[in-house]
């Protein structure tokens, strides 16, 4: 483990090697889980506010999803979540060349929406729990994300690298420096 203020890394966010491919997993982030994409309050609350202008991006099972149970749902677990179609794919996902993909972040891209995509989803497969002196971020190793395994280690992508723009967008800037300094020095030093 490594701390920098009160945040707590797994080694793993240094260690592994990750960088998503999207033609070999087809988005599969964004489809299979047994639950939707954890939301803050916030975001519950950015999700109702943009739907209007999310709404003609989705595909019609999701926008009749969300319609009948809302913009968000609340999990087995009591959290805060994007609701699923059928149990599998997210709501607010689209399909483009076969690969699902984010609607929320199509309208943020086409200037619809200054909303990018739930925090959450933008940190995949690395997630941020809350606990109460400190944030604790972790790495999930999972079969569907092999391909970004694979992917990052042919390029020689560091998990933290690839995810620079989410974990500044999480933690802050001079956290993420703090976080790059560190792993060059356990580099350096052979401890990772």
């Amino acid at each position: 483990m490594l701390r920098i203020n009160d945040i707590v890394f797994s080694l793993d966010i240094l260690e592994k090697k990750f960088r998503c491919d999207l033609p070999r997993c087809l988005g599969s982030c964004c489809r299979y889980g047994d639950s939707g994409a954890p939301l803050t309050d916030e975001e519950v609350n950015i999700l109702k506010d943009i739907w209007p202008k999310v709404k003609p991006y989705l595909r019609d099972e999701g926008i009749h999803v969300i319609e009948n149970e809302g913009t968000s749902v609340t999990d087995f677990e009591n959290e805060r979540v994007t609701p699923l179609i059928n149990n599998e794919e997210c709501a607010y996902t689209v399909i483009d060349n076969n690969i699902f993909m984010c609607g929320i972040e199509k309208a943020w891209t086409d200037g619809e929406i200054t909303f990018q995509k739930p925090l959450s989803c933008h940190l995949f497969p690395v997630r941020i729990k809350q606990y109460k002196d400190f944030k604790a971020v972790n790495y999930q190793e999972i079969s569907i994300c092999l391909p970004g395994r694979e992917c990052g280690s042919g390029e020689g992508v560091y998990l933290y690298e690839f995810l620079r723009e989410p974990l500044i967008r999480a933690l802050g800037e001079e956290v993420y420096n703090d976080l790059c300094i560190a792993a060059l020095e356990l580099s350096r030093t052979g401890r990772i």
